[in-house]
């Protein structure tokens, strides 16, 4: 096999791969062999036809595409390591020469790794305030602690009100006629939800036990079902019950029941502390992101669309993967969304951009500061995974082979680099 290189404007390269011949020629025969047991052909028992009279009867490259499939792959991966690029995107391939008796050529336009030219990365100013926990703080998560301790009481001496669950029946109908779905009984909502179609709930409030109305909403142009969306409806209420949430008072008894604390001056302290440890690993996540944006602010570097491209793709994956650990496909979520593929893809692009320069960034500093990992970084970074995943460090090590661990060097080495742009900042 041959390979020529060819460089391209933008950090892009076209490689030529040229594969004799011979190659060519074993791997149809493997493709004939694979296949020949479905073949077809008049006056041979199935799967006992040559080859030669296959051939002349559906054409002499009938096995070339099995041939180039069978190929392809490890050509490309030798003709990577032979050209000595470090390619960062998916390739372009497109067919030279693909034909029975001839050498296989195909050439793989790729996009390679831009050179980074760094500006200043140390003292950079960021302009950041450190958190600190105000009693607003304190006082929304003793309100998130009491909603889930409220209780429902029933209301019989008022009117609807924000707020309120409701129990009632409605009948939907478009020009006085019902529609599928548009129908129930004994329904709870909660008024101001959002659960319902806009300006449902609404209409809901000053209602009584036991009142009818009419409301009239319009679906909106995005809704699910297509054949009721933008359309004006009329939908028949009545109410049969109305309940509020009943907060539990906040005094030391409430302390005690949700807490292991016997005061409630206790628990406030232990939600301050707790509060300043969540504010402080935000803190530092922002000092991170504004160090690193401030660094590639001050750098110079050319992508490439096609690297672009790749990592948006890469993310959507990434996407893909959390949707089918919630119980949803992704096929599912863009039919839901009624968006395509290349639709998602291009919304991923300005992050997938946005990642790609800090990560050449931070490898130009690694590389500009000889940043070097040993085995006691290993080794935190192993104790570190075993905490977030609940695992023993020990155990944590046997998942990472040869060519993990270098990857897992380099992540190290670019979160050190981003260590020193935090540390050096002002």
């Amino acid at each position: 096999m041959s390979v020529t290189v060819e460089n391209l404007e933008k950090n892009m390269a076209k490689l030529t791969i040229e594969i004799p011949v011979e190659e060519v020629a074993k791997a149809e025969q493997r493709a004939y062999n694979k296949s020949k047991h479905q073949i077809n052909v008049p006056g041979f028992r199935k799967g006992k036809a040559p080859r030669n009279i296959v051939e002349k009867l559906y054409g002499a490259d009938i096995f070339m595409e099995d041939a180039v499939n069978d190929l392809l792959p490890t050509a490309y991966e030798e003709a990577v390591k032979e050209s000595g690029l470090e390619i960062v995107s998916r390739p372009q391939i497109d067919y030279v020469q693909v034909e029975h008796g001839q050498p296989l050529i195909v050439t793989a336009t790729v996009a390679v790794k831009p050179e980074v030219k760094l500006g200043k990365y140390k003292g950079l100013k960021l302009d950041l305030t450190a958190p600190e926990v105000t009693e607003e703080d304190i006082l929304a998560e003793l309100k998130r602690e009491q909603e889930k301790n409220a209780t429902m009481k029933d209301v019989e001496d008022r009117p609807v009100k924000e707020g309120d669950t409701v129990t009632l029946d409605y009948a939907g109908s478009i020009d006085g006629v019902p529609f599928e779905g548009g129908t129930a009984e004994e329904q709870e909502l909660t008024i101001g939800s959002g659960h319902f179609i806009p300006g449902f709930e609404d209409q809901m409030i000053g209602m009584e036990i036991g009142e009818e109305r009419d409301l009239h909403v319009t679906f909106p142009e995005e809704y699910g079902a297509k054949e009721l969306a933008g359309k004006e409806a009329v939908f028949h209420v009545k109410v049969h019950a109305i309940s509020e949430k009943e907060l539990p008072e906040l005094n030391d008894e409430f302390a005690s029941e949700v807490s292991e604390f016997e005061t409630l001056e206790a628990y406030k302290e232990d939600i301050r502390t707790k509060i300043q440890e969540r504010k402080e690993k935000a803190f530092v996540q922002e000092k991170e992101n504004a160090a690193l944006e401030a660094a590639v602010k001050n750098a110079e570097m050319e992508i490439p669309q096609a690297m672009i491209d790749s990592q948006a793709e890469d993310m959507v994956n990434e996407f893909g993967e959390r949707l089918q650990m919630q119980g949803m496909r992704l096929e599912q979520y863009l039919q839901f969304t009624g968006m395509s593929m290349s639709q998602i893809v291009d919304q991923y692009k300005d992050q997938a951009k946005k990642r790609i320069e800090g990560r050449l960034v931070l490898e130009a500093i690694v590389e500009a500061e000889k940043i070097e990992i040993n085995d006691e970084d290993r080794e935190k970074g192993y104790q570190e995974l075993a905490e977030r995943y609940g695992m023993e460090a020990d155990k944590v090590k046997d998942f990472f082979d040869e060519e993990s661990l270098s990857g897992y060097d380099k992540d190290l080495a670019t979160q050190k680099a981003l260590d020193l742009l935090v540390e050096k900042a002002k």
